[in-house]
């Protein structure tokens, strides 16, 4: 399984059960379900989260594979309709069954109807919001903290502080309780601390998903400490007879995520890459 026909080698898992799990999603891809993260995983980290988009092979690899498999989510703490936008999905050949979990999986965009399916917002994230500017400066929140206003979440990125690292430690704390003052919970990421409401998260979302399609394989690729409740959901998911693939898009940033994949690849582009190979591999196939 080292290499298939085609233009991009497929790279093999390094844990018996990682091969298993792609082994059944070759064998069988019309019953498999590949779920992605976006940030850091289809698109580069970049200072500035506005600016993020997508990597230029994302939609043609995602195109090329989606229409083999039997669906293909993007799992995000983004608001789903900013992810379709930063990630150009709309409207992309090949992409017409393609569904975006926005915000950990609240929000609902398929690409069949163009429409978002949301909550109500929980009335803690506005109040949060109002308190935030003034915990931050009674904190110490060094000169280039940035908050970003997700609607249903607000998120306080560290990344363009003089000291990021710092700041994010220092953060953390207050943060927490502030949340917890109303009713929410902190995701921590990659020098970002989201206050969002309880009782979904990645994996939530993605188990969720793959029972809703009845899917009898699962790939997963992350990048973040968002991502490692969907990596836990892939292994209780193997335990229940489901096999499944952690793929981890490779970052120093994040170790914890490396350590429990069967799968590292260099970032977004070895994301893209791996796309790629698994459309090669899967081209031709019986569902």
């Amino acid at each position: 399984m080292g290499s298939v026909m085609g233009s991009h080698p497929l790279p093999v898992p390094t844990t018996s059960a990682g091969r298993e799990g792609l082994a059944a999603l070759l064998e069988r891809p019309g019953r498999a379900v590949v779920g992605l993260d976006f940030d850091g995983t289809l698109a580069e980290i970049v200072p500035d989260p506005d600016q993020a988009r997508a990597h230029p092979g994302a939609v043609p690899g995602l195109s090329r594979l989606a229409p083999r498999v039997r669906s293909v989510a993007v799992i995000t703490g983004r608001p789903a309709e900013v992810a379709v936008r930063y990630g150009g999905f709309a409207g992309a050949e090949g992409l017409d069954g393609l569904v975006v979990l926005g915000l950990y999986g609240a929000e609902r965009w398929d690409a069949a109807s163009g429409a978002v399916q949301a909550p109500e917002p929980h009335p803690g994230v506005a109040v949060v919001k109002a308190e935030l500017p003034a915990a931050l400066e009674a904190h110490g929140a060094s000169h280039g903290t940035w908050v970003e206003d997700k609607g249903r979440a607000v998120a306080v990125h560290t990344r363009r502080a003089e000291d990021p690292q710092a700041t994010f430690e220092r953060l953390r704390a207050p943060l927490h309780a502030l949340a917890e003052r109303h009713g929410l919970i902190v995701e921590p990421g990659r020098l970002v601390l989201e206050l969002r409401p309880p009782g979904m998260d990645k994996g939530v979302a993605l188990t969720e998903y793959v029972r809703q399609t009845g899917a009898e394989a699962v790939l997963y690729a992350g990048d973040d400490l968002g991502d490692l409740a969907a990596f836990a959901a892939v292994e209780r998911l193997r335990e229940e007879g489901v096999p499944g693939v952690l793929v981890c898009s490779g970052s120093a940033e994040v170790t914890e995520l490396a350590k429990r994949a069967d799968l590292v690849v260099d970032g977004p582009a070895g994301v893209v890459e791996l796309l790629s190979a698994l459309a090669d591999a899967v081209s031709g196939t019986a569902a």
